[in-house]
Order: structure tokens, then C-alpha cells, then sequence
């Protein structure tokens, strides 16, 4: 009994997410690298500057600058 009351919340769930994503609604967490700042940090690298440097910079972790870089290539 308890697998089917899970997989009616799994089904109901999963229709909910369909339907908000049909109105154009997304969840999750909003991203943090927009085009501007990627172009920035690409001319930043280019130049040499150190990539902890650029993060600073531009208020971002390390990791999520390594991320975006690797991602653009």
C-alpha cells in the first residue's frame, strides 16, 4: 500500500512540475553567470589575470568560474 501512495505522490508531482514548466515557469536555483559577466571574465583570462583574482572581481566562486569557462568552450 505504501509503494502505491508513493507512486501517486511520484505521478502528482511530476504533473505538477509538467504543468508549471508548460506556463513557463522554471524551478531551481537562479544562475549566478549572466552573458556580460562571462564575456568579462573570458577577456579578463585572456589577458592573464589569475582566475581567483577574476572571481573576486566578479563575486562569483572559483568553481563556478571554472564552470562557466569550461561550459563556453
Amino acid at each position: 500500500m505504501a509503494e502505491f501512495e508513493r507512486s501517486l505522490i511520484k505521478d502528482r508531482t511530476r504533473a505538477g512540475l509538467d504543468a508549471a514548466r508548460a506556463q513557463g515557469r522554471t524551478g531551481g536555483r537562479p544562475t549566478v553567470m549572466d552573458a556580460d559577466k562571462l564575456a568579462a571574465a573570458k577577456a579578463r583570462k585572456a589577458q592573464g589575470e589569475s582566475v581567483t583574482a577574476i572571481a573576486k572581481a566578479l563575486k562569483v566562486s572559483r568553481a563556478t568560474l571554472y564552470r562557466a569557462l569550461s561550459e563556453s568552450d
